[in-house]
């Protein structure tokens, strides 16, 4: 225990460690010297632009970037203008802002990813200082120019630049400046000399800090919290205000002795959970200063120059040789190390020790925490304790002593212990220096396991990451499957590998996996140039709907519209015969259809049901004199004028003689005739032919006396005898014309013989006209007059004094035609008495 708190330094009611993360890996020949540094939170990455001012073309400044522990990403001449500011987003992109406003972004690997400029006006003005900051609203940038106007972009994602008003009497850059965010508002807070200025979207107001005497000189340095809750205010005399952002009230104010201006001053510990103090954090060449609101300080010396970055729980202090993390030791660490501590986990991992040298103090320890119930709270501390070491030796022995202890616990969750273990396994993992991610845990889970995943993937330690997903039990659509998605999508881009190489690879690899589409790999491949590659990748794709979209935007509509048709997918066809069409020229979009019949099918079933002239166009370009001549039939039923449907039908008729069809052209040529005669009699009688059957206008000019016309048609078409009767004898019974009915009957011998004359009466319920005809009907017509009228039938037979035709009209008859029963028994008793 000695051992570890040997390093603690007491600020106030806390202490204060420096651990050593790293020994960097990186060969600075000047070290940090004449160089522009940014180094992302987070554990994240660092960029180093050396000597930024050097404009020779000759020799131009080198942009580098490492990770957190020194490993290089990417190193390469800086061949754009002079820069003034390097930052880093929250997704690890490095910002470049250069003298003329124009923001340069890279990716970790130094890859170009875009740019944009702060405004016109800062190209002419140029940037004398530039900030990049973190809110609510993404990260932002803000400017000020050799104007002394200030420009704010709060997120650069979505860029609305904003001028802030002018600042009285500033001249050129502020002593020193800060981005706020309060009430949902970005604001600047800018020093000019003894005022203190704030700057919204529409005004400059003059400020005055709580509790801080003019007598205290004027502000030179100020530094934000994370939060942007407090505020730290340095004057040119080394007075050290501390407070609220607002202003409104004072923590502490601190006479660090130092009338030098400082070159960083940061603040610490005012996102960490259950911080017993926030502090300030100020270095100069050789001092770093920690100042607590307690009105304490600590001083370290340095030898090299570093450089600080703001964590959530602590300071990362870079040098060119190794790297520190400075943190408030939390408390539950304080309880368990400090010296004579006698809270449970001090005491359960003192039990545990004993126990590994078989001392019986260790039942001593044991029953000293029971006695006061508190053997839970003491696993409890020492999980929790765990979690907030970095030395893995450290780590091992608390958790030791809470396995120790939870044997003696019979009601205890095992749910914290596993979690812990399991986060301090990847924790360790991710910070070894060959991956340079120097979390802590409370990083961690500030950060979320699917940020670390994320930034392992940008990084590209896919194995790492996989192993990770794997060993937590992510699923594989948010872990395994997401990481190869990534990886392959990397892989595409692979120069020196051919297309066939890199495909079997990612085949390999990737499989049958949930989530990975092929068809998102196959468009990146694209993206890069690489469309033999993107075809191959789409092959391993199993959803066509996924592979057209892309065949087509790489033009390469013949196997986009083979992938449709092979998926059975109609709706897929259409969507990429509908694209063909408005992409190609007419003659060869038909040229492409022609090879593709099932695409050309339904092609054709959509013309018929919405472009006409479009089916008639692919007729002709096939010579499908047929389906032409058919279309023109068609055609003809929607044209209003005789003049119109005649030359259509014509057409027609054309086109079957040239497909050789002799029945569709003597239709066809029936058609016509029928046509004009109808519109013969319409000009003659107003009969209102035009357009009905042949059929419908026979029966119109039978009903309308029109008989003569009607024979006529019933000559020159040939139409049945049979039809024709039928035709003339309902028309003449629903006139009730029984006189020309009967003339009818006698023209000729009937081809529908006279049973039918017999029914039409019965229908017309005139029973006397059919007796005219029951004479006529054949015996084995008979049943059927029976059927419909047994007593016209028993009279007939009776008439015709036949035997036979008596005895088939009783069988018909029930008991309730009694009367019809007794006439024929009586007629056929007369006839047996003769």
């Amino acid at each position: 225990m000695a051992f570890i708190t040997a390093s603690w330094n007491p600020l106030g009611d806390a202490f204060y460690r420096k651990t050593e993360l790293y020994e960097m890996s990186w060969s600075l020949r000047d070290g940090l010297r004449d160089s522009l540094v940014a180094a992302a939170p987070y554990g994240g990455p660092i960029a180093l632009l050396r000597e930024p001012q050097r404009r020779s073309p000759s020799s131009r400044p080198q942009l580098e970037i490492y990770s957190a522990s020194g490993g290089a990403f990417a190193s390469f001449p800086w061949k754009s203008g002079p820069v003034v500011q390097l930052g880093w987003t929250v997704s690890d992109e490095l910002l470049c802002i250069q003298e003329d406003g124009t923001v340069l972004i890279y990716d970790l690997f130094g890859s170009f990813k875009r740019h944009f400029s702060m405004g016109q006006e800062v190209v002419q003005s140029q940037v004398l200082e530039a900030k990049v900051f973190h809110s609510p609203y993404g990260t932002g940038i803000a400017i000020v120019t050799s104007s002394s106007r200030f420009t704010l972009a709060t997120n650069i994602d979505d860029l609305k630049l904003r001028r802030l008003p002018e600042v009285p009497g500033l001249q050129g850059k502020p002593s020193c400046w800060v981005v706020l965010t309060q009430d949902r508002q970005t604001k600047v807070l800018l020093s000019n000399g003894p005022e203190l200025f704030i700057l919204d979207n529409t005004s400059c107001t003059v400020v005055c800090p709580s509790g801080l005497s003019p007598q205290d000189g004027s502000i030179v340095h100020m530094s934000v919290s994370f939060s942007y809750k407090y505020l730290a205010l340095l004057t040119d005399t080394g007075h050290l205000w501390t407070g609220l952002s607002t202003l409104q009230e004072k923590l502490s104010e601190v006479d660090t002795k130092k009338t030098t201006v400082p070159k960083q001053m940061l603040w610490y510990g005012c996102r960490r959970p259950k911080s017993q103090q926030p502090s300030v954090v100020l270095m100069w060449d050789r001092l770093l200063l920690v100042v607590g609101v307690c009105n304490e300080t600590i001083q370290y010396p340095i030898e090299d120059p570093c450089v600080l970055v703001g964590e959530m729980d602590g300071v990362r202090i870079i040098s060119s040789s190794n790297q520190e993390l400075l943190q408030e030791v939390p408390l539950v660490c304080q309880d368990i190390f400090k010296i004579a501590s006698m809270a449970p986990g001090a005491l359960l991992l003192e039990a545990h020790r004993e126990y590994e040298k078989s001392s019986q103090k260790a039942d001593e320890y044991l029953r000293e925490i029971k006695e006061q119930s508190m053997l839970g709270e003491a696993v409890r501390q020492c999980v929790e304790a765990a979690g907030h070491e970095y030395d893995t030796n450290t780590q091992k022995s608390l958790m030791r002593a809470a396995s120790f202890g939870k044997c003696f616990l019979t009601d205890f969750s095992p749910d914290q212990f596993v979690t812990t273990c399991r986060e301090l396994r990847v924790l360790n993992a991710v910070r070894d220096s060959s991956v340079g991610l120097p979390l802590t845990h409370t990083q961690f889970k500030q950060l979320t396991l699917q940020v670390l995943i994320d930034r392992l993937v940008y990084r590209q330690f896919y194995p790492l990451a996989i192993e990770i997903c794997r060993y937590l039990k992510i699923p594989d659509y948010q872990g395994v499957s997401r990481v190869l998605k990534h990886w392959a999508s990397c892989k595409v881009q692979q120069k020196d590998l051919t297309d066939d190489a890199i495909a079997r690879a990612v085949c390999v690899k990737v499989g049958d996996s949930p989530g990975v589409s092929y068809s998102d790999i196959a468009a990146k491949a694209y993206e890069c140039g690489r469309a033999e590659l993107a075809i191959k990748l789409l092959d391993f794709e199993a959803r066509s709907g996924e592979q057209v979209p892309l065949l087509l935007k790489m033009k390469r509509s013949q196997l986009a519209l083979s992938k449709a048709v092979e998926s059975g997918d109609t709706d897929l066809v259409y969507t990429v015969v509908s694209y063909l069409k408005n992409e190609m020229n007419r003659g060869d979009f038909f040229m492409t259809l022609r090879n593709q019949p099932v695409a050309l099918s339904l092609y054709r079933q959509f013309c018929k049901l919405q472009e006409q002239e479009t089916l008639k166009d692919l007729y002709n370009q096939d010579d499908d004199h047929q389906e032409l001549a058919n279309y023109y039939v068609t055609a003809s039923y929607r044209e209003k004028r005789l003049e119109g449907r005649l030359s259509l039908l014509q057409s027609a008729v054309d086109e079957y003689n040239k497909a050789k069809n002799e029945f569709a052209v003597k239709a066809t040529e029936d058609e016509m005739r029928l046509l004009r005669f109808q519109r013969k009699l319409d000009d003659e009688k107003g009969a209102g032919l035009l357009g009905l059957s042949l059929q419908v206008t026979m029966e119109t000019l039978l009903s309308l006396g029109l008989h003569k016309q009607a024979e006529q048609l019933y000559k020159d078409f040939r139409v049945p005898d049979k039809r024709y009767w039928w035709l003339k004898l309902k028309s003449l019974a629903e006139k009730e014309e029984w006189d020309e009915l009967e003339k009818f009957s006698k023209s000729k011998k009937s081809p529908i013989g006279y049973l039918a004359f017999v029914e039409v009466c019965i229908k017309c319920n005139n029973k006397y006209e059919a007796k005219k005809y029951v004479s006529k009907v054949t015996p084995e017509h008979l049943y059927g007059i029976i059927t419909h009228d047994l007593e016209g039938a028993a009279d007939a037979a009776i008439e015709r004094r036949n035997e036979a035709e008596m005895g088939a009209v009783l069988s018909r008859c029930s008991p309730s035609n009694s009367l019809v029963i007794e006439r024929l028994n009586r007629a056929r008793a007369a006839i047996a008495k003769k």
